[in-house]
């Protein structure tokens, strides 16, 4: 399975950097301060990565952090401006709703979650976190949400229904 991003690496790609922290390991002299970044990758026509970079200076961790989001893009669900259906994202202590928004809602969300969907190119949502405040899970939660994700036309293609028959409920806007 091939991805356009290295066959075209001039794809413009929206990088948006979730959290930066000072880490530390103790070793025997006392400890070793690092940082590490967490960003989100995306290129505003449903695709989307998450990536972690660790390093002892905050540009070559950005730098890493850019490449593994970038690798680790994958394709969502999008339908016109927001999302076909309601979804809840989980990883480990982290919740995310997401609901789908008429035409004109916007984006309502914040942090992490708001970062993740406005690089992979939604416009409507509604979004609720619940549970953990730690900003690089809830994007992955974010992030798990959308890739359960199914296309209406896909998904009647697979019941045996006429996909023409969506059309009237899905192509209202």
């Amino acid at each position: 399975m091939t991805n356009g991003y290295k066959e075209n690496p001039e794809q413009e790609i929206d990088e948006r950097i979730i959290n930066i922290e000072r880490v530390a390991t103790v070793v025997k002299g006392g400890r070793r301060f690092s940082f590490r970044v967490a960003m989100v990758a995306g290129d505003h026509k449903g695709n989307v990565g998450m990536g972690m970079g660790k390093a002892n200076s905050v540009p070559d961790a950005i730098r890493k952090a850019a490449a593994n989001a970038k690798a680790n893009m994958r394709p969502v669900a999008v339908y016109n401006t927001t999302i076909p259906h309601k979804v809840i994202g989980k990883v480990s202590g982290a919740k995310v709703l997401l609901k789908p928004a008429s035409e004109g809602t916007g984006v309502i969300a914040a942090g992490s979650v708001r970062a993740v969907v406005e690089a992979t190119g939604i416009t409507n949502i509604l979004t609720k976190s619940l549970g953990s405040n730690n900003a690089m899970n809830i994007a992955a939660a974010t992030i798990n949400g959308l890739e359960q994700l199914k296309d209406p036309y896909e998904e009647a293609a697979m019941r045996g229904v006429d996909p023409e028959k969506l059309k009237p409920f899905w192509d209202r806007g």
